[in-house]
């Protein structure tokens, strides 16, 4: 109960499902049940060892982790000081700022972090006060509830307000205006129904504990969106209907003000955010045009107000996209590839949900319009842009208002963060997630609103800061969590480049599919350049080719435009220019071109090709086969035919005795073409 599953192990449970229905048919009986149990038990433990992600900062959960890889080892609930967790033969951990690549320089570039302070206007911070006391008021009558699960409700569905109302002038609104709505429906449905009885039931709402809200932080944003919408407009402290005509009384009044607010188009906070879209060197490049960026908010409001507004400023609607929730996986991973891959889309505004497994490494520059109230949150959105492929050096801008309570504590927090930054050489992001163990982040920040105007609350919280990010602390925390600390040997690390130099040279080499897909593109009406050596730009792919695509519905969607592309993995990045598309066997702007030059020319492959052996002398004529195994998965494709998951091809060559030989893995490489006289002198 405590493991959250990401949109890949959802795809895997799926597949499991699927798998299950098939293979036992039917009703599972008890042995059947058993059986499938060991199955999806094996599963598990195989996608256990490629997670990313083991650790989310509770040691109990890693406990409870391990067990599902070692159940006699792990066995038993987790007892601080009594219970330690040694998985050096289990698992390999290092920092990203200590991996090398086999020349020594680093695998990951710089990333550095920065924070914009910015102040409310008058209106603002009058509205933000407000809000602030309402939510404080119902807090202690919340304090007062005798269910403590209904307190922690309560507590949540506040917490949710109190960060809309730091995230933007229309989620607030957009949140207390809805709160109002259902309260007074709610409100009607209690006077219809229980005429002159006057104490409230419970609603019918999740309950949540400290422990279920530290999990919450890190479930997968469309569930955290689902619960948030069910929850923060309907959970009340209101014990009777006195009490809930009067907290709606003051929401509308709440309301009125965020409604101004709203019109007078007054917002800091964005303000701050076009400014830096507009004057900032990293972000507008005088060659390369405006470099691609990724803000990061946590409401669906505020996405939506971000997207309005970066539009018009850019002046170019398709130039941003967004990933929210509420998206199917499919359609996220259109979005990504657009991102990626379409020269005309800049922006990118996401909430949390593209911060699950997507590669956004195409950009290197992101906003934090709202910040988390988990830290993980802060290390999983930079990890988004900083990871393996990325060139240039990462920036991250933190948009905060210090002046707030919250603002406050934010703002000790990253200025704490870079101090340490800067003295261990990035790698306090890597740990970031495990500093807030005695004190979680969520409980300052909460503290801080409720009692955040005393001055020794303020203390004490800028205390609990600066001990979670004491240097001696942090270093402890990475020396115990690069558990890989050895280093491999030379003959090591040359046998292991010997091995994928000789895997590299037994692959289909990526000339040959450079020179058929340049030559078969524009056979087909594509439009293609080349922008660098090895380097191409492709300004219009054919309708067919995107037809066909989509027809076979394998893989990522083929845009109508490519920035870039390339056939040799070494030039996908190039220092100051744009990541490149690898197009290799698999990708589907490939497949659907082979696709449709077999369709439209098989009968000239039918007739085979004359090719010269220059190292034989002889003159005697050699037939060279290939024959091809494949593997299809038994689930069909969108039209129909089945999926293929493996492919290889081996090359028989027949002599003109009949004798047969394995003629390698690539024969083909060692031949010419035959020129005019020697195809004549060998016709029948």
């Amino acid at each position: 109960a405590k493991l959250r599953v990401t949109d890949w192990d959802l795809i895997i449970c799926d597949e499991a499902h699927k798998l299950s229905a098939s293979f036992f048919g039917g009703e599972l009986k008890e042995t059947k049940r058993y059986r499938l149990g060991k199955l999806l038990g094996e599963l598990t433990r195989h996608l256990l060892l490629i997670t990313a992600t083991p650790h989310n900062g509770r040691e109990e959960d890693f406990q409870l982790f391990l067990a599902l890889l070692d159940p006699d080892r792990f066995e038993g609930r987790f007892r601080d000081g009594v219970h330690t967790v040694d998985v050096s033969d289990l698992m390999r951990r290092m920092v990203k700022e200590s991996l090398r690549k086999f020349d020594g320089t680093p695998l990951f570039p710089e990333r550095k972090a920065y924070t914009v302070d910015y102040a409310l206007s008058e209106a603002e911070a009058g509205l933000y006060e407000a809000v602030t006391e309402y939510v404080r008021q119902e807090f202690n009558r919340a304090d007062q509830l005798e269910s403590g699960g209904r307190k922690g409700t309560v507590g949540f569905a506040l917490t949710i307000l109190q960060r809309r109302l730091a995230s933007s002038p229309e989620a607030i609104y957009r949140s207390l205006q809805r709160r109002r709505e259902r309260l007074e429906e709610r409100l009607q449905y209690e006077k219809q129904l229980r005429r002159d009885a006057e104490i409230l039931p419970e609603p019918d709402l999740p309950l949540f504990s400290d422990d279920d809200l530290d999990d919450l932080d890190d479930a997968p944003d469309a569930e955290i969106e689902q619960i948030e919408d069910e929850v923060v407009d309907r959970a009340t402290a209101a014990r009777t209907i006195a009490e809930l005509e009067l907290e709606i009384a003051r929401l509308r009044e709440l309301e009125a003000m965020a409604r101004r607010v709203r019109l007078s188009g007054l917002d800091r906070k964005w303000e701050e955010l076009a400014s830096l879209m507009q004057t900032n060197a990293e972000m507008v490049d005088r060659e390369q045009g405006r470099s691609k960026l990724v803000v990061f908010t946590e409401h669906r409001d505020t996405l939506n107000y971000l997207h309005q507004r970066i539009a018009t400023l850019l002046g170019r609607p398709e130039q941003v996209v967004v990933i929210h929730g509420g998206m199917r996986r499919e359609e996220r991973r259109a979005v990504e590839e657009r991102f990626r891959s379409d020269p005309n889309v800049t922006v990118l505004v996401a909430t949390d949900a593209a911060g699950e497994g997507i590669n956004l490494h195409r950009a290197h520059l992101m906003v934090n319009y709202d910040l988390p109230w988990n830290p993980n949150r802060l290390e999983q959105r930079f990890g988004r842009i900083h990871r393996i492929g990325q060139t240039e050096v990462c920036h991250l801008w933190n948009l905060v208002a210090g002046e707030t309570r919250e603002g406050y504590v934010y703002r000790r927090l990253l200025d704490k963060l870079e101090v340490e930054r800067q003295a261990l050489n990035g790698q306090v992001f890597d740990v970031l997630g495990s500093l807030f163990t005695e004190a979680p982040l969520r409980k300052l920040l909460v503290e801080a609103i409720r009692y955040g105007e005393r001055p020794d609350v303020r203390a004490r919280l800028a205390t609990a800061v600066d001990n979670a990010l004491d240097r001696e602390r942090v270093r402890e925390l990475l020396e115990s969590r690069s558990l890989a600390t050895e280093s491999l040997s030379t003959e090591k690390i040359f046998a292991l480049r010997e091995d994928m130099e000789r895997a590299a040279a037994q692959r289909l080499q990526p000339f040959y599919i450079q020179s058929f897909f340049l030559e078969a593109f524009r056979h087909l009406g594509g439009s293609i350049r080349e922008r660098e050596p090895g380097r191409y730009q492709i300004t219009y792919v054919p309708g067919s080719i995107r037809e066909r695509a989509r027809e076979r519905g394998n893989g990522p969607r083929v845009l109508e435009r490519y920035e870039r592309i390339c056939f040799d993995k070494p030039l996908i990045s190039a220092p100051g220019k744009p990541l490149a598309v690898f197009i290799c066997p698999g990708h589907p702007l490939l497949d659907t071109t082979i696709d449709l030059i077999l369709e439209r020319h098989r009968d000239i492959l039918r007739r085979g090709a004359v090719l010269v052996d220059p190292t034989d002398p002889g003159t005697a004529v050699r037939a060279l086969f290939y024959l091809e195994q494949s593997i299809h998965d038994a689930r069909p494709a969108r039209d129909r035919s089945q999926r293929l998951i493996s492919q290889e091809v081996h090359f028989v060559e027949i002599d003109a005795q009949g004798n047969v030989r394995n003629a390698g893995c690539a024969p083909y490489l060692d031949y010419r073409p035959a020129t005019a006289d020697e195809i004549a002198a060998v016709q029948p």
